[in-house]
């Protein structure tokens, strides 16, 4: 699949003349944003410089501190609650483009435009298939039942991933039902909760849990290593609001000197030729609906995602860690 949309984007994008360089700030691994911007200059000629920082926060500081004398143009980052931190921190400007908004479906991008979604994954159940059935499974707030005692295993509450899934769910049912879901959840913790979600992942694996929360992308990374492990994904709450889904994104910073070039860049990155460039190399699925996820995805199941806007994680990030504290989740 990144191949084939290889080649349809050297198709589809005619060689242009040089431009004057980019400065793309990005937290997320080299490994993974490398590629794709050599794709880029490669097809049209504009360089491209990167400054890498893995802590979004930290990089999200150097450019507050640069201010007007930053050199960045787009800043690229994981995670809604971490874009919308950018925004309240003045660091990004609006985007005024019908590519952009024709691409990106409204909930996986700002509502004023300031960053956009470019791809998607999932935060969903996992599940011990020698352990447990698919029709044993529904919800978040199910594996607060006391039937998952002592089963359940959780990453733990200081990592941003499970704050925006709790942060979104006390948008959507409020923070006293939230509390008493998530403390459902530590009363039925098998194991103290794991530091990230691949250990969570084998975890459950080795039965020391039947069932768990996690990235998606997390397990297809696992599969390329353990392609016989015991575990399988289970899209929760497909018979409500649909399963909760983050972002990487990315947005023009406010004192880019190459505007007009970082949103061409933005656009390419939206479009069906450059998606699965976006999406593949890390299991996630792409944000522009018009384009497949890549055949090891597409495996797990096709889902339905909670619709709420994905900077709400960031609005609801400080509530959701103080709820977290209070029902005893570490």
């Amino acid at each position: 699949m990144l191949k084939k949309a290889l080649a349809v984007s050297v198709a589809l994008l005619a060689a242009a003349p040089a431009s004057a360089e980019l400065v793309v700030y990005t937290s997320r691994a080299e490994h993974l944003i490398k590629p794709i911007i050599e794709a880029y200059t490669r097809q049209t000629k504009v360089p491209v410089k990167m400054v890498f920082d893995r802590n979004a926060g930290t990089l999200m500081e150097k450019l507050r501190a640069e201010g007007a004398n930053s050199p960045a143009d787009v800043l690229i980052t994981v995670d809604g609650g971490n874009l919308w931190q950018a925004t309240q921190m003045g660091l990004l400007r609006p985007v005024n483009s019908a590519t952009l908004k024709a691409n990106i479906p409204a909930h996986l991008r700002d509502p004023k435009n300031q960053w956009f979604g470019l791809s998607v994954r999932a935060r969903t159940i996992f599940y011990n298939t020698d352990k447990v059935k698919p029709s044993d499974l529904s919800t978040y707030a199910d594996l607060a039942n006391p039937k998952w005692k002592g089963r359940l295993c959780l990453r733990t509450s200081n990592n941003v991933y499970n704050q925006s899934l709790v942060g979104t769910m006390i948008q959507s049912q409020g923070a006293q039902k939230t509390e008493a879901i998530v403390r459902g959840w530590v009363a039925n913790l098998a194991a103290e909760p794991f530091a990230n979600d691949t250990a969570l992942l084998e975890a459950i694996g080795a039965g020391r849990c039947d069932v768990g929360i996690a990235n998606t992308y997390y397990f297809g990374r696992l599969l390329d290593k353990q392609p016989n492990i015991k575990v399988k994904a289970f899209f929760a709450d497909q018979s409500g609001r649909g399963t909760h889904v983050n972002v990487s994104g990315a947005g023009i910073t406010k004192h880019s000197k190459n505007a007009a070039e970082a949103q061409k860049f933005l656009e390419w990155l939206s479009s069906p030729a450059a998606q699965n460039l976006f999406a593949d190399l890390n299991h996630e699925y792409p944000a522009n609906p018009q384009v497949q996820p890549d055949p090891k995805v597409a495996k797990w199941g096709k889902f339905k995602q909670d619709v709420i806007n994905v900077s709400v994680a960031g609005s609801k990030q400080k509530q959701a860690v103080m709820l977290m504290k209070r029902a005893g989740y570490k």
